[in-house]
């Protein structure tokens, strides 16, 4: 459930619930919602969340799964951010385990493997120059077709991972 606060320190909220509470935007709810939400879940379903770091929406799509008898796996490549996903998971009741896998191979080691894949693929942050306008002094042409490359990785593998039939949520700036 996310709700918007009219205003104050949101950090006081968060403190006050152990972190069972926490800042996230809107966006980011909405596509873990669209993923849990586009049809009835099977108890049962096995879901991903292919590139789950910070861990975010891992917690949002884990506390949904648990509560439609659904299990989830979170996938992050990076250490230290599959390290943020375990502590934003640590307050929702479930055994959801964290993998530390290069997301373009995990269609092979797992083909059809899953329900529903949540995406959300490593971006440049060209899209939030609105929010973040000195991004554009930090990215190259460069950046954008290597991101291209491996976003494109990410969705074949992915694709590769879901059973058929299966939903899969593509996510990006």
């Amino acid at each position: 459930i996310g709700f918007v606060l009219a205003g104050g320190d949101p950090q006081a909220i968060v403190t006050q619930n152990a972190g069972a509470v926490r800042v996230q935007d809107q966006g980011s709810q909405l596509a873990a919602l669209a993923l849990t939400r586009a049809r009835s879940v099977t108890p049962g379903e096995r879901w991903l969340d292919l590139c789950a770091g910070p861990g975010g929406k891992a917690a949002l799509l884990a506390a949904g799964a648990r509560l439609v008898g659904a299990t989830l796996i979170a996938n992050e490549l990076v250490p230290a951010r599959a390290e943020l996903v375990r502590r934003a998971l640590a307050p929702v009741p479930t055994q959801t385990p964290v993998w530390e896998r290069d997301g373009t191979s995990v269609g092979d080691e797992m083909p059809e493997a899953f329900d529903r894949i949540l995406l959300d693929a490593p971006c440049t942050g060209l899209g939030a120059l609105r929010r973040r306008p000195e991004a554009r002094w930090r990215k190259s042409p460069r950046d954008v077709a290597e991101l291209g490359r491996l976003q494109s990785a990410l969705l074949d593998s992915a694709i590769r991972a879901l059973k058929p039939g299966g939903i899969l949520a593509y996510v990006t700036c």
